[in-house]
């Protein structure tokens, strides 16, 4: 249980999805990540159940990006390109799932956690919820262009280059000003807030709900440009290695832009 898992169950029309790695702030293994792949593909193809649910165990976090110690194998840009292309597979197969998705944000959610809470439909955020994707002061990696696209059309060109370029990390009570949080509720008002938003979304007509779903998700993905030849520089950099080791030995990372 220390690399952590992704579990997955069904109660009742509802499927629920919980990243168990508490002691890492729930930061996703590569099998956790395509842990999320099957549980979404098993959901997918459930036409009973009508509402999934992403959530952190723990109360610490919902999922605090991917576990860096991964990375130390990188060498080359062509492992980045593949590697961004992998992990998009799987916040798209949330994306792409054809019931209402809901983000249960209860502490940090960077990263990987932000790009999830952004592919859900609804974010319910408890009060010290944290939203952010500090790649310009951590490792030093990048997006999938998916990844740049959705974060651009939730929080606008304005929040995303706070997020990127600043390396911000911002609250839930800012995220509900700005409409990215759909409820900001004290944690142990959470459970409650999330069964209403089921109950009622469980009343809606599934088809309606699902191609609406579906429509809006292919006008966000028409035409998008490729940048493999951008992640491909990130990756294969010599800041990005730079990145990844004094992470790792909690250094502040010398970067040189080369």
């Amino acid at each position: 249980m220390s690399q952590g898992v992704t579990r997955y169950d069904r109660v009742g029309p509802v499927g629920r999805i919980v990243f168990d790695r508490p002691h890492a702030y729930n930061a996703l293994t590569w099998d956790m990540w395509r842990g999320l792949g099957e549980a979404c593909a098993a959901f997918a193809a459930d036409r009973d159940i009508r509402v999934v649910t992403l959530r952190g165990a723990g109360g610490k976090a919902f999922v605090a990006g991917t576990d860096i110690a991964g990375f130390q194998s990188f060498t080359t840009g062509e492992q980045g390109v593949a590697y961004e292309a992998e992990m998009d597979s799987y916040v798209g197969a949330v994306e792409a799932l054809p019931q209402p998705v809901i983000a249960i944000v209860d502490g940090w959610a960077v990263g990987g956690g932000l790009a999830l809470s952004f592919a859900s439909d609804f974010r319910i955020a408890a009060t010290g919820a944290r939203f952010g994707s500090p790649l310009a002061r951590t490792i030093g990696n990048c997006l999938s262009a998916r990844g740049y696209a959705r974060l651009v059309q939730h929080a606008g060109i304005a929040v995303a280059k706070r997020l990127l370029l600043g390396a911000e990390i911002i609250g839930a009570g800012e995220m509900k000003t700005l409409g990215l949080v759909n409820d900001l509720v004290e944690p142990d008002q959470i459970d409650a807030t999330v069964e209403a938003l089921i109950a009622r979304l469980l009343t809606h007509a599934p088809l309606t709900m699902q191609v609406s779903k579906e429509a809006i998700r292919r006008i966000g993905t028409a035409n998008q440009p490729g940048i493999d030849d951008l992640i491909a520089a990130i990756y294969g950099s010599s800041d990005f290695a730079e990145g990844v080791r004094s992470f790792l030995v909690k250094e502040t990372p010398a970067w040189t832009g080369r």
